[in-house]
């Protein structure tokens, strides 16, 4: 098994931590136990129990409880012995049970269309769907949206593991969603609604935050330090940091796109001035280098690349950040504009926090956002990224 549809072959995720200054309670432990136990079947695909022991660092007695648990809830199963030339008994190998279980997916983003999706648990969408929104005011899209995961839930065949919602705006919590313009949303109980009309689990992420775990998961990032930078109708961010999604105080971690980046600048939907998304969003790059030849459009991006440096090099110097992944048109991100970003950030740092540093665009190009609120589920449920 691969680490996805996306992904390269074998288990390329550390096991996280359990670090609380609270008392480890044993339920802890084993819901600890058991997310490492999945993780490393999702990542490294069927394995023997033995084999399992020693990949985490579990017991075999352990190990050995976790699976009759998970082979009882049907959530892995005996996929037949291991092949092996030398004497004795050849070892059984369990696996998840990947291509049975669902997720559905949506990406309710802040354009005119809903996009949604059902995937198996490699992030491999056996279905997709996609509704015209119109004009239509935030509180009728919220009943669109749950009358879209409805038909969404129905298009599975098979057994929905849990429902990921991927939304503009900070997500609180309990899956509320809180300042979110493009929507016209604030204290919006996404996920109450649709957990609600479903009856599974729902689990609501930042669109930018779904795009950097689906970059993590399903793509190349090492997870030790990236930001996704998503440029589309607005400018998100998410933040990835020692194999964890960093969600902050207030849910808004990475957000850099309200940062002020252009003295005296264009007003923004949020109400600022000179702010990062007003010359990086895709309808502005767009706009400005409509016409342009080849050189004066790759001057532009330069530019704009320029300033986007600027406003990431104290994140990158502050987190220690290995890498800042731009997802979006490829054609605009990728050329000048990445080389001019990623030499600005070189230039606003100390060597040493530039070794190694690079800025490039998303191994994921297509169906980011929706991968992502897969991992979300993933993650949720199973303990899984």
């Amino acid at each position: 098994m691969t680490r996805g549809t996306y992904g390269a072959q074998g288990w390329g995720r550390p096991a996280s931590v359990v670090r609380s200054h609270e008392k480890v309670l044993p339920e802890h432990a084993r819901a600890h136990n058991r997310a490492i136990v999945l993780q490393r079947l999702f990542h490294g695909g069927p394995t023997s129990r033995a084999d399992l022991a020693r990949a985490t660092g579990l017991t075999p007695v352990t190990v050995s409880d976790l699976v009759g648990v998970l082979l009882a809830e049907g959530l892995v199963e005996e996929v037949g012995h291991r092949h092996e030339r030398r004497a004795g008994k050849p070892a059984m190998l369990v696996a998840l049970r990947s291509e049975h279980f669902r997720v559905v997916a949506v990406d309710v983003g802040s354009g005119w269309v809903l996009r949604g999706g059902v995937s198996d648990l490699t992030g491999r969408f056996l279905s997709r769907r996609t509704l015209d929104l119109g004009d239509r005011d935030g509180r009728v899209v919220l009943e669109v949206l749950v009358r879209f995961v409805r038909l969404l839930v129905a298009d599975a065949a098979g057994p929905v593991l849990g429902v990921g919602a991927a939304v503009p705006g900070i997500v609180e919590s309990d899956g509320s969603v809180h300042h979110a313009p493009a929507r016209d949303w604030d204290g919006v109980p996404v996920e109450a609604r649709l957990r609600a009309a479903t009856g599974l689990p729902v689990h609501v992420v930042n669109d930018a935050g779904a795009t950097a775990m689906c970059e993590y998961t399903f793509g190349s990032a090492s997870g030790t330090g990236t930001l996704v930078v998503m440029v589309s109708d607005g400018v998100g961010s998410g933040l990835v940091l020692d194999g964890s999604r960093v969600r902050g105080d207030s849910g808004s971690a990475g957000e850099i796109g309200h940062v002020r980046a252009v003295v005296d600048g264009d007003r923004c939907v949020c109400g600022g001035t000179g702010c990062l998304e007003t010359v990086l969003r895709l309808g502005v790059l767009e706009r400005r280098t409509a016409g342009l030849d080849g050189p004066a459009r790759e001057a532009l991006l330069g530019e704009v690349g320029k300033v986007l440096g600027a406003v990431l090099a104290p994140v990158v110097a502050t987190l220690d950040l290995q890498e800042v992944v731009l997802s979006g048109p490829v054609g605009l991100l990728g050329g000048a504009l990445r080389e001019a970003a990623q030499q600005e950030v070189l230039d606003r740092t100390m060597p040493a926090v530039g070794r190694g540093f690079r800025v490039r665009t998303a191994s994921v190009e297509v169906d980011d956002v929706l991968a992502g609120a897969v991992v979300e589920v993933l993650r949720g449920q199973l303990g899984v990224i």
